[in-house]
């Protein structure tokens, strides 16, 4: 197999905390590891900078496009590492000043952005026992997102979504035909235990496609417990790497064989209808 057709990538898993500058210092460290273990493209999971102890928080850290403290660190993290780097979440200024755009940002190795997407479908779940309503602080995307890199003369394309957009398929026939779903998420214990692996592997086999999701995983400070569980899922269903909770990363190689292979084999791409 040859190795210039393939793709080194790592999924990062915080438990993510208050506190921006520990936050931002998880982050850096677990990159740099993944980084040297020849990782090429490295994914940080959503809210890696902050999970406050209200949602309200997100909203005091947030920055415009292109400026900012979290920007800026995460822009030298990937010169530094000299990576791929698709920064999980960061609050960005909305129209409405009490809101913020919960957005994904790619970095190149030159510390450049160069993709960007703001999440679309926002998460709300109610129980007697659990709250989540992100459209009171967050304002939602329209756009999908796409990331396109080369790395040794090979076009490598991926589709960017954000934690509860998983459950939506037709954002993800909207992207076309990629080689990589790019999830960053926070999905929360009750939810991920029901539905997490079953909702990334058809997505992956839906779309013949890899599939890497960056998790948080754990019980964080403001009492959320979230699923963890980050994977990297080849095109045909199979889970190739998965990290159940905690801190820490995982590698995989996305090779554009086996996506050939299985397009090949099982041409479902082609007989679509609608």
């Amino acid at each position: 197999m040859s190795t210039t057709a393939n793709l080194k990538i790592a999924s990062v898993q915080m438990v993510s905390t208050p506190d921006l500058e520990q936050n931002l210092s998880t982050a850096t460290r677990l990159t740099k590891e993944a980084a040297n273990e020849g990782a090429q493209l490295v994914v940080l999971p959503e809210y890696f900078c902050m999970m406050g102890l209200k949602d309200t928080d997100k909203v005091r850290i947030r920055e415009p496009l292109n400026s900012g403290p979290i920007q800026d660190k995460l822009a030298r993290i990937a010169q530094e590492n000299q990576i791929h780097l698709v920064a999980g979440t960061i609050p960005l200024e909305a129209k409405d000043s009490n809101k913020v755009l919960n957005t994904t940002l790619a970095f190149g190795p030159n510390g450049k952005q160069i993709s960007r997407y703001d999440k679309i479908h926002l998460f709300g779940f109610q129980t007697p026992k659990e709250r989540y309503q992100e459209s009171e602080t967050i304002e939602a995307g329209d756009t999908p997102g796409l990331l396109k890199i080369h790395v040794n003369d090979q076009e490598w394309v991926f589709g960017l979504s954000i934690c509860y957009d998983i459950r939506f398929p037709e954002l993800y026939r909207a992207m076309g035909t990629v080689d990589c779903h790019i999830i960053p998420a926070a999905f929360t214990y009750t939810t991920g235990k029901a539905h997490w692996e079953i909702l990334l592997r058809a997505r992956a086999i839906e779309n013949q496609a890899y599939v890497i999701a960056s998790a948080q995983g754990g019980t964080h400070l403001n009492q959320r417990k979230t699923w963890g569980h980050s994977m990297l899922i080849d095109p045909w269903g199979t889970v190739l790497a998965d990290l159940p909770e905690g801190e820490g990363f995982i590698t995989g190689v996305l090779s554009k064989e086996k996506l050939n292979e299985v397009r090949s084999q099982l041409p479902a791409l082609a007989h679509r209808k609608l």
